[in-house]
Formats: C-alpha cells, structure tokens, sequence
C-alpha cells in the first residue's frame, strides 16, 4: 500500500479500500510531484472574518483576532465566499464499460473524489448530483469535512444502470443548482447521447453564469477499438447482442466517433465550456493536475474559468 500511495496509477486506486484514499492519495500525489493545486475560483483577495464552526481548519483561524477579542474567527477570500463546484457524474449503463479491472464509473468517481476533497480542503463550497437518465442521488452544496464524508458516501453507494438522456437531466438541474456568487459545474460523462441535446442543457446551466468543464471519460478499448477476431458486443442500455468482426468495422467507427465528439466539442466552444479527455488508462493525478495547471494559468492571465 506504501508504494501505492505513491505510483498513483489507475491499477493502483483500484485497490485502495476507499474512496477517501483515494482521493487523499491523488491530490498528494500531484502536489508533491511540483503541481500547484490552484484553487478553482479567480482570486485569493481577502475579504472578510466569520466565525469559528466546527470542520473548519485550524491553519485558517485569525488568530490575532483571537488573542485581541478572545474570539475564534477565520479568514474568507473572495473566492471562499462566491464559489462552490457542482459535480455532476454520470452513472448511466454505458459507463459500466471498462477494458481494465475498472470501469468508467470507477474513474469518474476516482476524479469526482479527488476534486471534492481538493474545493473542501480549500474551505470552499461541493455538491454532487448522480445522474442516469433522470438524477438520482444529491448531495447538496456545502463546506466542511462533514461535507466530504456525505459526498464520498454517495460516490461509493452508487451503482450503473438506466438509459442516457444527458440534455434533459441538465435542462432540469440546471434551475436547481443556485449558489451566491460564481461556480463551476464538472460533468463527468462518456457522452454517449446526442450532441445537441447536450448543447440544449449546457446552456441552460451557462445561463446560471457558471463555468462548465465536461470531463470525456472513455476506456482505451474505445478510444482505439484495437481488437483482434471476432468479437461479441454486449450494447448498453437495451441494444441487444451481436457478433461482429472488429478489423472491418474500425474505420466507420473511429469516423463516427470523432464526428461525434466534434460535435461537442462545437457545443461546447460556443459556450466558452472546457471539454478534458480523460482516458481510464491513464493516471487520475496525472490528468487533473495538468486540467488544474492550465486553468490556473488561464486565471492568471485574465482569462477566467473557461
């Protein structure tokens, strides 16, 4: 386990106990590497005292209010007070699919964790929506470590089935997610439904003035569709079964795929929403540190969120 901790690959979270290892694992893992965290809002410009609850850390407690008034109090930033991150996973039949020892729901939910514990360890605001076709469990936006527990919980429960109606799952959430201030909406998914009916939802949730970041998850078996014989599909969601042969069905399907995906990526560009491959192969500290980095650096240069 020492070692795990450590390697950080997606082999490696599989066998972690919990989601909390997890999540603790990763975000130490792109720290200690030289990865600034970034916070995920747009400044850290002090703004005012609150007092003192229980879960808050110790390290943000003024303590020379303290020593002045005998009263515990801690700091708030501009972006502690107006930011929270909704994150929307989708727990859909078609994210069941995994080449590996996990799925595509497991990686979802490996980054999902690590995002929550990273915005809570912040003092920042997380909630956490489950969706297939219709949403199914929510955890409310809140701050924390009760926060944390409540949303590694939920994660951890879950389980795939139901159809994909991703636009109109979006389309009803969007009036539901109302938070003060500004906010960033993460949407873990594989996308698997039609991209304008995406673009619909997206753009109801961009008219909340939240920044939208839609996280692609796909397995390496899909992204290359590198078999070899014959090969039995089991389709998701209804679809039935049949045997096909792979060699003679790639490029049509590697054709219809980046025409869908670019698809999205259209929808996606006209609402200034970033769109981060995440492949199942692939580290999870690896690919959120470096979503991290370049946001940051985007902030930096005035560029906002999107």
């Amino acid at each position: 386990m020492a070692h795990g901790l450590h390697s950080l690959d997606p082999a490696v979270l599989d066998r972690l106990a919990s989601l909390e290892l997890v999540a603790r694992s990763v975000v130490d893992g792109f720290m200690s590497g030289g990865h600034r965290s970034g916070r995920l809002g747009s400044s850290v410009e002090f703004a005012q005292h609150r007092p003192y609850v229980i879960g808050d850390e110790l390290r943000r407690v003024d303590w020379r209010v303290y020593a002045r008034n005998d009263r515990l109090v801690v700091k708030q930033f501009v972006e502690e007070t107006d930011f929270a991150c909704h994150l929307l996973v989708d727990r859909s039949e078609s994210m069941q699919y995994g080449s590996e020892a996990w799925t595509k729901f497991d990686y979802a939910r490996w980054c999902a964790a690590s995002l929550a514990h990273l915005v809570l360890q912040q003092g920042d605001t997380a909630g956490l929506v489950l969706f297939d076709e219709a949403s199914h469990d929510k955890v409310p936006p809140k701050h924390g470590l009760g926060q944390r527990g409540a949303i590694f919980d939920a994660l951890e429960r879950a389980t795939c089935g139901g159809g994909t109606r991703i636009g109109s799952v979006l389309e009803w959430i969007a009036p539901k997610l109302r938070h003060k201030g500004k906010g960033v909406v993460c949407l873990f998914s594989d996308f698997y439904d039609d991209p304008a009916a995406i673009g619909s939802g997206l753009r109801r949730l961009a008219a909340g003035a939240h920044d939208l970041v839609l996280f692609q998850v796909r397995d390496k078996q899909e992204r290359d569709f590198a078999f070899d014989g014959l090969l039995r599909l089991d389709g998701l969601e209804g679809a039935g079964k049949v045997k096909v042969d792979p060699r003679a069905l790639r490029e049509a399907y590697l054709a219809e795929v980046a025409a869908h995906d670019e698809a999205l990526a259209r929808e996606a560009r006209a609402l200034g929403a970033e769109v981060v491959q995440l492949s199942t192969d692939r580290g999870v500290e690896v690919v959120l540190s470096a979503w991290l980095s370049a946001r940051t650096a985007r902030i930096r240069r005035g560029g906002g969120g999107r």
